[in-house]
């Protein structure tokens, strides 16, 4: 009779937590008014509709691994780690221009985090928590000891400036979060899903192959059925976000933070109402100055909240990502 060896597992790790946070903004701030007369537009319908007063976008000779290295680098620094320290890359992101090799593969390397496991996260607006969930999962299992999570976007690379469906709220940027053992819960179970019947609320113009079979077809941009996800994001996401807090085991007056993704100043003041957050919770509106920046988002709201001071470390903050796909994530943090 043959005896099978049993196999050895990592050690897991009761809890785990963001231990730090970086950002980094595109340099150029575009008005308003840059963007208003090609879509025969102005400032105030700009304004009543988003909240969004400037968006920040980068220049042309840098590309959304630069932003994402930039914001790596300022989140490693905060944690007092190199990238040796470095177990694990993702990226979320929907504008890296490769199919493959990974932007995180890429990134990694730039970080000196050569042999970290590497890959990208394609859930757009809701990456980042996708990629919070990952990284705790991988950190309380004993797979990875530090993470670094990173959403990234250049989504002026995909804008049309004609298009008044999405491409006026499109900003550039990168936040990065590193996750770690904790010795006390600081990432709550996240509550997330999809619903890919509604996939053609936010889409590209057309895919990749029609540049192939049709040499007039052009560079494909973003569009969204406004109304469609409008609708979704400000009454379906709410009981998502609720049933985080639930999941953490929390009330709303057991937060100090909102950190909803910044895709709309209306979409965020219908969740505060729905959710019925206290006066005393503070509310995220980075998207007022940077625009809606998809992955990014979350991390670059958090993190001014942080350097801002209107939060401090330790505060419970709840974060919720939703967008294209559809798809959604939420979970309650500790803030580092």
């Amino acid at each position: 009779m043959t005896t099978r060896k049993a196999l050895r597992q990592a050690e897991p790790v009761r809890h785990s937590r963001i231990l730090a946070l970086g950002a980094e903004r595109g340099t150029a701030t575009v008005t308003n008014d840059d963007v208003a007369g090609p879509i025969d537009s102005s400032d105030e319908w700009i304004r009543q509709r988003t909240g969004i007063v400037t968006r920040r976008r980068a220049s042309a000779d840098v590309d959304v691994i630069d932003l994402a290295e930039a914001a790596a680098r300022r989140a490693m620094d905060a944690a007092g780690l190199t990238g040796a320290d470095v177990d694990a890359v993702i990226l979320s992101t929907i504008t890296w221009f490769h199919q493959t090799p990974s932007g995180a593969a890429v990134l990694a390397d730039r970080l000196g985090a050569t042999p970290a496991a590497a890959y990208d996260v394609s859930a757009a607006c809701a990456g980042y928590s996708y990629g919070i969930a990952q990284a705790d999962a991988l950190v309380r299992s004993g797979a990875a000891r530090h993470v670094l999570v990173v959403g990234a976007e250049k989504l002026s690379d995909f804008v049309d400036p004609t298009d008044r469906t999405i491409s006026f709220l499109l900003g550039d940027g990168a936040g990065a979060a590193i996750v770690g053992p904790s010795d006390t819960p600081g990432i709550g179970p996240t509550v997330w899903g999809s619903d890919g019947s509604r996939a053609q609320a936010i889409r590209q113009t057309h895919p990749w192959t029609d540049l192939r079979d049709s040499p007039d077809a052009g560079f494909a941009t973003m569009r969204q059925d406004g109304q469609t996800v409008f609708k979704w994001a400000s009454f379906q996401m709410a009981p998502i976000a609720a049933k985080a807090m639930a999941e953490a085991g929390v009330e709303p007056d057991d937060i100090q933070a909102f950190v909803p993704h910044q895709a709309n100043m209306r979409i965020i003041d219908q969740m505060i109402k729905q959710l019925r957050l206290p006066e005393s919770v503070v509310v995220a509106r980075d998207i007022a100055e940077t625009g809606n920046t998809s992955a990014a988002s979350i991390p670059l709201a958090a993190h001014r909240l942080l350097a801002e001071g209107r939060v401090s470390s330790g505060d419970l903050a709840l974060q919720i990502g939703f967008g294209a796909g559809l798809v959604y994530a939420a979970q309650v943090v500790v803030l580092p």
